[in-house]
Order: structure tokens, then sequence, then C-alpha cells
């Protein structure tokens, strides 16, 4: 009985499981669609304009409009003026800072600002973090550095700033946006085979000593 019982359950787990993401894909759809149509569709209503998804072509066309304006110099202005505003607001700022943030990651904005994404053994040996290029630089002896952002998970608005010589880091094997993105899910979206490995700098130490 309990085999047979505990067989159910898995059973029903594995099904939800499976459903969850669909379910959650339809009803943040379904909340975008709404929030679209509902500020058109009460106008529309009003002049007794009643067409099935007009209020979703009329935001979207409206949201192509707003893009126009705010590439264009004075548009950049008045919004980044608006975005003074947000800032001196104890509450709203932090938040909108954030989703700012997440949704610079994934257009491509915020990822301009870095140039290549690496691993470093920090912050200390035999833990790895992952770090973005953000330019390079030379001491007088020749020996080359880079200037590295190590941002903060989940949240990628704060972090700190480190110069370490290159010789010190190892390239990743994906881009700037993936980096981002591994960085916002915490490593879930991290890759599986990763270009690192315990102590690999004073295996790198002795070797050259051996030599």
């Amino acid at each position: 009985m309990n085999k047979l019982f505990q067989l159910i359950r898995r059973t029903f787990l594995a099904g939800l499981f499976a459903a969850a993401p669909i379910a959650l894909t339809v009803y943040i759809l379904g909340l975008i669609f709404r929030m679209l149509d509902k500020p058109t569709a009460r106008i529309l209503r009003r002049y007794e304009i009643e067409i099935p998804g007009l209020g979703i072509i009329i935001s979207l066309v409206l949201l192509f409009l707003l893009g126009l304006f705010i590439t264009n110099v004075l548009g950049r202005r008045l919004f980044s003026w608006g975005e003074k505003l947000v800032a001196g607001l104890p509450i709203v700022n932090p938040i909108y800072n954030t989703i700012k943030q997440i949704t610079n990651a994934f257009s491509g904005s915020a990822s301009r600002a870095f140039q290549k994404v690496i691993y470093l053994e920090y912050p200390r040996r035999g833990l790895w973090t992952m770090a973005f290029v953000t330019s390079e630089s030379a001491n007088k002896d020749g020996v080359e550095f880079y200037n590295l952002f190590v941002p903060t998970t989940p949240n990628p608005t704060s972090g700190y700033y480190l110069i370490v010589p290159k010789a010190d880091t190892i390239p990743s094997q994906m881009n700037v946006e993936d980096g981002l993105k591994t960085i916002i899910s915490g490593g879930v979206l991290a890759h599986k085979l990763m270009p690192i490995g315990q102590n690999r700098l004073a295996d790198d130490f002795s070797g050259k000593k051996a030599k």
C-alpha cells in the first residue's frame, strides 16, 4: 500500500512540475496582454468601439512610438530627468534600479559596458567567481592587468572593483549576456562545463618552479 501511495505521489508531482512552467508562462502572458489591453480598451469603449485585440495593437503602437521618442536627443533628456526624479524616492528607487538592471541585462544595453567574462580564483584559493572585464591596463614593468567588476547574485547592481593580472584569470566560454543571465539566475543558467580547476594557480606556480 505504501509503495502504491509513493508511486501515485511521484507520478502526481512529476505531472505538477511538468505543468507548472507551462501554466506560469500562460499566466504571465495573460497578465501582459491584459496590462496592454486595459488602458486603451477603456477609451475605445467610451466611443462604443469593441474590437477584440485592438487595445493590444494600439498599446504596442504606443510603445513603439515611445521607443522612437526616447531614442532621440530630447526624449533621452526627458527620460533621464524622469529617472532622476525616481532616484529621489527612497522606496521606489531600489525597486526601479533592480528591475532596470535585469531588463538591461536581457536587452543587451548593460552588456556594452563589459568587454568579456572571465573566471577568477577569488576570494581565496579553491573558490572561483565570475567577473566582467571593464578595461585593461599595465604597470611600468609591462605586466598586463584586467579591471574587473565582480557583481553580486542575484542583484548585479552592486559588486566589487578589482585589478587583477591577466595571468591570474581564465577566459570563459560565454558572452557577456550569458554571463549576466548566469549572475541573475544565481547559477541556474551557468554552463555545465567550466574551464576551471581546484588550486590551478598553485599548480601553475609549482610547474614553473619545477622547470
